[in-house]
């Protein structure tokens, strides 16, 4: 897959790359895009999935490459094609046209590698992992090879990844350039297509999988792939619910968090509907709880603001919301200061998003916590997977919740204390059992003024998502599947 993106995209990013580094020290790095993982047997592989650093230096899914980044300099090297791979899979671009359609100054057989580092006598070469485990094997026997011992490349190994080149892959990914930006859109409008498509279909006697079938067909057609695996659930307490074999009910609320990815670029969006397409006033109390959090945060997302406050916001209107409804007792700002609304709203409120669903997780909470800052040991807020100040350029997703999990509620070390203390009234808690889980899931670009929500355009008000449910069984205009 060559980029859709023109050269000077990844022209532009891997010169910026190459200054850091060179104003660390660093004599450039090598970025791995790493390969297919065989499922059972060779033959049958999981689909190709690049390391995300790479793409977005490069902008071609290309397995095994290797960028070797420098300076002055941006060099690919490729394993030599299979001469079968024409009959089993089609003609590959040339050398020439990768360099072409990337920008790169040269692309050479993946074996030159080694000896060109040796010719340029390049020392303090960077690297990153790659995550898939069977990749991540082959990448360290190639930077464990035998190296002359008088002409020694320091490249870091895989224990000891120079933090010069993570910093500095951090720096430029964490806010988001207009090509960036401009592929999440697109994989945004396939992501409104596909939740539309899953309310329009959403009837009592379907099963998740009919609706979850719906909505990935709306991405599929589109080219392109799921960002990371659907949930379409009447669990939606659940909160990665991986099965979707429940049949749909009047009186159930269908969690739906599906998102596409555009060459890498993701989406993550969460609709919660009523698969009556009505919600009962118990659902709409605390649907509006959850909405009003949601839009709340949204309206923080500004340059300068700490997204820990961001949370913490979401959570203090959750809290108003849920005392206001006599489920939970107390001062709002008090309850969320000790924790205690995370007994129903137990996760961050969201996290980076780029090239990929979670941008940049694979290094750690050095990418989502600004120096000096780690994580809460707070049941709740620990979970929070980013803690910077927001820049403009940054993608972050607003997604507050509310789930009645029983394994949650009776457990006695997280949950008991407030049980206790009465600031849980589980009989009120009760009153609202047609409600399992609540989601609502935004993408949202902070710019230099207001904030701009890219899935706008995807229904969430509680009367057009209403509107929005069960359109394809009543328009016989409509296709379904």
């Amino acid at each position: 897959m060559l980029p859709i993106q023109p050269p000077s995209v990844f022209q532009r990013r891997r010169r910026a790359l190459a200054a850091r580094l060179d104003r660390a020290g660093s004599h450039g790095a090598l970025l791995f895009a790493g390969g297919a993982t065989a499922r059972n047997y060779p033959a049958n592989p999981w689909p190709l999935r690049v390391s995300s650093h790479f793409l977005w230096t490069v902008g071609a899914s290309l397995a095994d490459a290797v960028l070797w980044l420098r300076r002055d300099r941006s060099e690919l090297f490729l394993p030599a094609p299979d001469p079968d791979d024409a009959l089993w899979h089609g003609a590959s671009p040339d050398f020439a046209a990768i360099a072409s359609a990337c920008g790169l100054d040269d692309v050479r057989p993946l074996p030159e590698l080694h000896d060109a580092i040796l010719a340029e006598g390049a020392h303090g070469i960077a690297t990153v992992p790659v995550m898939d485990p069977h990749t991540r094997a082959r990448q360290r026997a190639w930077l464990d090879r035998r190296w002359p011992d008088d002409h020694t490349p320091r490249i870091d190994t895989l224990d000891a990844i120079d933090l010069a080149l993570v910093d500095a892959l951090v720096s430029e990914r964490l806010c988001h350039d207009e090509a960036g930006i401009a592929m999440i859109r697109r994989a945004v409008e396939g992501t409104r297509a596909a939740h539309l498509a899953g309310m329009a279909v959403t009837r009592a006697g379907l099963r998740e999988a009919d609706v979850r079938a719906t909505m990935e067909r709306e991405l599929a057609r589109r080219q392109l792939p799921c960002a990371y695996g659907s949930i379409v659930t009447v669990h939606g307490e659940i909160l990665h619910a991986r099965e979707d074999g429940n049949t749909l009910a009047d009186g159930d609320l269908l969690l739906a968090d599906v998102g596409g990815e555009c060459q890498g670029w993701a989406s993550d969006v969460t609709r919660t509907w009523p698969v009556s397409g009505r919600f009962s006033s118990t659902q709409r109390e605390l649907y509006d709880v959850v909405l009003a959090a949601n839009e709340a945060a949204i309206a923080m997302v500004r340059p300068g603001v700490r997204y820990r406050d961001v949370h913490l916001h979401a959570s203090l209107v959750l809290a108003r919301g849920l005392v206001a409804l006599g489920i939970l007792r107390g001062e709002p700002e008090g309850l969320v200061e000790r924790g205690a609304h995370a007994m129903l709203f137990p996760h961050g409120v969201g996290h980076l998003l780029g090239l990929d669903v979670h941008d940049m997780e694979d290094l750690g909470d050095r990418a989502g916590y600004a120096p000096g800052r780690s994580r809460s040991p707070q049941f709740g807020l620990g979970y929070l997977r980013l803690d910077r100040e927001l820049q403009p350029g940054m993608v972050v997703t607003i997604e507050p919740g509310l789930y009645r999990v029983a394994a949650l509620l009776d457990d006695d070390a997280r949950c008991g204390p407030f049980v206790r203390d009465g600031s849980l009234d589980r009989e009120r808690l009760a009153h609202f059992a047609d409600v399992r889980g609540i989601r609502i899931e935004d993408d949202v670009l902070c710019t230099p003024t207001d904030p701009v929500v890219l899935t706008a355009d995807i229904p969430k008000a509680p009367d057009a998502v209403c509107a929005a449910v069960g359109l394809a069984s009543a328009s016989p205009g409509i296709v379904i599947g």
